[in-house]
């Protein structure tokens, strides 16, 4: 029998205070290469250090007897710099949602391997997103050598009702992502 999994929310000081364990998530959820694992920690606790201090930053874990999964985001910017990069030209109805402060950005969604397939990671998105006024949730996928989506995780989104809208290079040199979008029912 799996153990009882708990999910609450973490205000962005809890968060902080949580990162190593975080971080830890994130290594076990993402096993890079070997050799890699401590610059892929590195460079993901760089980022979520940046993401806890955006404006609505939101976060939601898991847990059992230890962290086993997480969730967080944040209002994507009115300005829409999120979109820069964007390949192709936006839906009109995706750029008013930006301006008027209604597009959520779900960051980073990991559960560990041992807890999948048990509903944590749909737990940790309904919670996480229950609370968030949106017109638009929006994600990224990294893409692999040949332009696809991590199987697994695209199988999920659209199992979620999620859809693929193009793809996003969110900086010089940094490789592109996959962007999906969710319009909340109603």
């Amino acid at each position: 029998m799996a153990a009882e999994v708990f999910l609450r929310r973490l205000s962005r000081w809890q968060a902080e205070q949580q990162r190593n364990d975080i971080g830890d998530v994130h290594v076990m959820v993402y096993r890079g290469d070997v050799g890699t694992e401590y610059r892929d920690r590195e460079d993901f606790l760089a980022r979520f250090e940046q993401d806890v201090q955006r404006p609505d930053f939101d976060m939601v874990v898991a847990g059992a007897a230890r962290l086993v999964g997480c969730a967080y985001g944040f209002h994507a910017s009115r300005t829409g710099g999120w979109w820069s990069g964007f390949d192709g030209e936006l839906p009109p109805d995706i750029e008013e949602f930006t301006a008027s402060g209604r597009v959520f950005v779900l960051a980073e969604l990991m559960v560990l391997p041992a807890f999948r397939r048990q509903g944590v990671a749909t737990r940790l998105r309904e919670r996480l997103l229950a609370r968030r006024p949106t017109d638009l949730a929006v994600t990224t996928l990294d893409l692999d050598g040949d332009d696809a989506p991590t199987e697994a995780a695209g199988h999920m989104l659209r199992a979620w009702g999620w859809s693929r809208l193009g793809t996003l290079a969110p900086g010089p040199g940094a490789a592109p992502r996959e962007v999906w979008i969710h319009r909340p029912p109603g």
